[in-house]
């Protein structure tokens, strides 16, 4: 399977430590992936937010003797121009699905590694009971997980609405039982979710997360941290890549829990004699 520039873009940086404005720097030019190798530093600045000096020790931090190397690299990793002619043939509608289809196919190179997901999976099977976190636009992706995974572990606590009563919701969690917390955390990442993640981890909870990028903000304050990238073609990100992984996570977590297949069975049994669904 052929990567998109994306991809080639987030293996790049991984192995890097960066700093919170070089990760800003690195989750501009995975937005903007296709243009990325033809910006000069000055308009990578001006995108991201940052000063031309931060482009140019950004592509230090990476190894390269500056600015104008690392995007010799990235013209030779782009993609050809006639696949960039190809693209802008289709209407925004269809360069918006075909780039949540990289998304998806970047994520299905992610997990030719499936360890990550496997230790998750053990993580949250374990955590009686499991939190699971998402405020905002994030708040779609916790619920349906906590909604399917309620099916399967014993006790889940969504925690889906910010303010003061958030740190009591994780404390009381902790006096029940739970090692873990799962967040998912994406664009525009709320300042409360950064500080839940802090005070989770401070307390003694494993935290692990899914997240746009690797070098989201919440990254400092995630034990694992699986990155699932959102598209930014439309007015509104698209989310299909951390909604499928948020699946695959429910499947790791499912063969972490032995009964978890007698209590699907017990639930189908029970709507059925409900007459719960239409047949």
């Amino acid at each position: 399977m052929s990567e998109g520039p994306a991809a080639r873009l987030q293996q790049l940086f991984e192995g890097h430590r960066l700093t919170p404005t070089q990760r800003r720097i690195a989750h501009c030019m995975v937005r903007r992936a296709a243009d990325v190798p033809f910006l000069s530093s000055v308009e990578l600045a001006e995108l991201a937010g940052v000063s031309q000096p931060s482009v140019t020790r950004f592509a230090v931090a990476l190894g390269f003797d500056g600015y104008p190397a690392l995007r010799r690299h990235l013209r030779e990793v782009a993609p050809a121009r006639a696949e960039a002619a190809v693209e802008t043939s289709y209407n925004e509608y269809q360069q918006a699905v075909r780039a949540e289809i990289e998304n998806l196919q970047h994520l299905a190179g992610l997990l030719a590694d499936p360890g990550p997901v496997e230790s998750a999976g053990r993580l949250l099977a374990a955590s009686r009971p499991l939190p699971v976190l998402g405020l905002r636009a994030a708040s779609s992706q916790a619920r349906g997980f906590a909604y399917f995974a309620a099916k399967v572990h014993p006790d889940v606590r969504l925690l889906d609405e910010g303010g003061t009563m958030l740190a009591d919701r994780i404390d009381a969690a902790l006096r029940a039982g739970a090692s873990a917390l799962l967040c998912f955390a994406l664009p525009r990442h709320p300042k409360e979710v950064v500080e839940a993640l802090a005070y989770a981890q401070s307390a003694g909870l494993t935290v692990v997360t899914v997240a746009d990028s690797a070098f989201a903000p919440v990254a400092k304050y995630s034990d694992l941290l699986i990155p699932a990238a959102v598209g930014t073609g439309l007015a509104f990100d698209t989310a299909c890549a951390p909604m499928l992984l948020g699946r695959v996570l429910l499947e790791a977590m499912c063969d972490g829990l032995p009964d978890a297949q007698a209590r699907l069975e017990e639930f189908d049994a029970r709507a059925a004699a409900r007459r719960l669904f239409v047949e």
